[in-house]
């Protein structure tokens, strides 16, 4: 009996291996390729994704700028999140195209690999090489109207969700000037999210105006009447002014290079400060390569030649590396490439392996002529360089020390630490608590099957203010180190990571905020990745209770103490302040803070490294003003995450 129900088993199999023919293999052509893999065109359907496709229209007007004919660009944000990018570059071509037999305009909109920026007839420099930035923008919307000024006449379409409804009609005639307009919203049933944040839109288009020079980008919100205009006549200058705005500066003169080669246009501007981290940005074709590529690679390699050949009229035995040369140096590099090999479609690494020797013989030669007329100058970007060289040597001894007392590799956890049950790292969890006796109170709350506490004593080592040999002496940061288990810096290994969720808890008054800061601002300049990839988080603590009858209410502000009154009635109730979380007791600290079904979480995310490097350098420098600034206008943002 059982080999005969193997035999219907394996017959049974067979026809249905049979079924797998020509029908059964499909075929995602254009829109419909784009909507049903969205991920592969944008980089993701969440906030990142959401927001590049305004960007891909953005860059349309960029490219017109950099082929000399586009001065003015103007986003607008409406009321129902949907947005308008309008320009008055040439405008996209309406003629028939000689292949498709429709409008070149929608053959752009619909067609992937479609575009004006093959053949370098049209762009001579371009950031859109793949012709599916427009095209993807069109496919994810709701809907998308173009307007199109060109030949005296203005031209008008619209699609939904990437198909044209109408056909391209003349709207007006005897019109002057040129350009185009479009408005489109990104489609619901493809992106998470739905509201554009007003502050990324800005910080890229301010970006985009200190990298093209003669460009005018307005922005407007109209769901808050907000207006923005960006010009910036010393470009790259005022970019790295505005970085080191905060900050006390070493050399007061920028160094900036502006030189071209075999049709690459390179372009510097930097300058030292105090500081001792870096903060580099590099774009190609006004596009941010957050991870670099040949080009910073070449910048780098010119950078530490010329240092060390100046040491050696003052110290012959002395050579720097890398790492010493770029403490305190704030850089933006703009390279403009007519033929750039990018990464992936989202372009975040330049891989061209030419433009490495390239950049680096200009830079080298720039810099050294810089050291040489300004040798002021150039004594105290050096004497920096050789403190910083010093500062890494009695780091690495001190790091040495530690990785002795396993603090580096995971080995030798901390005493303090209570650690849980659970070995799977993507189910456990770890509490960082500022103080023993919160640190009690969070032990008797936590589940110990998953949930582990570290509690900290005080106020941690400001790191921003720190060389690295001040951390490796500070117990508590190496406790810290110890009990995450997977090294900092380059040493990073995600894998070796002990928890997914890396909670910081703490009182939810201004001190409570400054241990977060101090905790927060370790783990961004040390252990970055663990932000990027979301294992960060800040639990959300109640500053009041309030008690009516048998029933309790937490309340985690001012506003929200408020409200609640409002709504139950401020007679016969009871409202408690806590002072900090040690007077809570485990089972209120567990229903707010601690207890996955009940609590609030707010995931620590990082847009991109130069907004949470100016955020932290303004939370953690010496500028008073500017942090108070901050502080109050950006006190309740969050993503929260219940």
């Amino acid at each position: 009996m059982e080999n005969q129900e193997n035999k219907t088993e394996v017959q049974e199999n067979q026809n249905k291996s049979q079924e797998y023919g020509a029908e059964s293999i499909t075929i995602l052509k254009g829109i419909e390729a784009v909507r049903k893999r969205a991920a592969m065109y944008i980089g993701d359907t969440s906030k990142r994704g959401f927001h590049h496709i305004i960007w891909e229209v953005v860059d349309n007007g960029i490219d017109e700028h950099l082929a000399g004919f586009c001065k003015n660009i103007k986003v607008t944000i409406h009321q129902d999140n949907s947005v308008t990018v309008e320009d008055d570059g040439r405008g996209i071509p309406v003629d028939l195209h000689p292949q498709e037999n429709r409008p070149a305009v929608e053959v752009v909109l619909t067609t992937l690999h479609a575009g004006g920026k093959f053949d370098k007839k049209s762009y001579q420099v371009s950031g859109g090489l793949h012709g599916v930035g427009v095209t993807a923008t069109n496919a994810l919307s709701e809907f998308l109207e173009v307007e199109i000024k060109r030949n005296n006449k203005l031209y008008k379409q619209r699609y939904e969700k990437g198909v044209p409804v109408t056909a391209l009609t003349i709207v007006q005639e005897n019109i002057e000037g040129s350009g185009t307009k479009i408005r489109f919203k990104a489609d619901p049933t493809i992106f998470s999210e739905s509201v554009i944040d007003f502050e990324l839109v800005k910080k890229r288009l301010k970006e985009l105006a200190y990298l093209n020079k003669g460009l005018t980008i307005e922005l407007k919100d109209k769901r808050t009447n907000t207006e923005n205009k960006f010009f910036f006549e010393g470009g790259l200058k005022e970019f790295v002014e505005d970085l080191n705005k905060s900050k006390n500066i070493l050399n007061k003169k920028i160094i900036y290079i502006l030189k071209q080669s075999e049709n690459v246009i390179f372009e510097l501007a930097m300058q030292y400060n105090y500081t001792y981290s870096e903060h580099l940005l590099s774009f190609v074709n006004n596009i941010n390569t957050i991870e670099g590529g040949t080009h910073v690679v070449g910048f780098y390699t010119a950078l530490t030649r010329v240092i060390n050949e100046y040491i050696k009229k003052i110290e012959k035995d002395l050579k720097l590396d890398g790492e010493d040369v770029r403490e305190g140096l704030t850089a933006i590099i703009s390279l403009k490439v007519p033929e750039p090999q990018f990464e992936g479609q989202t372009k975040t690494k330049l891989g061209n392996s030419e433009i490495k020797g390239l950049v680096s013989s200009i830079a080298y030669e720039s810099l050294r002529d810089f050291f040489a007329e300004n040798p002021q100058e150039a004594k105290l970007i050096v004497s920096k360089c050789i403190e910083s060289f010093k500062a890494r040597e009695a780091a690495r001894k001190a790091r040495e020390l530690v990785r002795r007392k396993g603090a580096l590799d995971g080995g030798g956890l901390p005493g303090k630490l209570a650690d849980c049950q659970e070995k799977d790292p993507s189910k456990a969890e770890i509490f960082i608590v500022e103080g023993d006796s919160a640190g009690g109170s969070c032990k008797l709350a936590r589940k110990r099957e998953f949930q582990a506490v570290l509690p900290l004593r005080g106020k941690i080592l400001n790191v921003e203010k720190s060389r690295i040999d001040k951390v490796f002496k500070n117990n508590e940061i190496i406790s810290l180190i110890s009990a995450l288990g997977c090294g900092i810096n380059e040493e990073l290994d995600l894998n070796k990571v002990r928890y997914h969720k890396i909670i910081i808890m703490a009182d939810s008054d201004s001190d409570g905020n400054h241990i977060s800061c101090l905790v927060l601002t370790f783990l961004y300049r040390y252990m970055k990745k663990l932000i990027e990839n979301g294992y960060v988080y800040l639990a959300v603590t109640p500053l009041y209770r309030v008690k009516k009858g048998v029933q309790s209410y937490y309340c985690y502000d001012d506003k929200e103490l408020e409200e609640t009154l409002n709504k139950i009635g401020k007679e016969n109730v009871v409202i408690t302040r806590f002072k900090g979380l040690g007077e809570m007791n485990p089972d209120q600290l567990a229903e707010t803070a601690v207890n996955p079904e009940t609590r609030k979480l707010k995931r620590v995310t990082i847009q991109d490294a130069e907004a949470a490097n100016e955020i932290f350098t303004i939370l953690m420098g010496e500028e008073v003003i500017q942090r108070r600034e901050f502080i109050f206008n950006h006190a309740k943002e969050a993503e929260l995450d219940v």
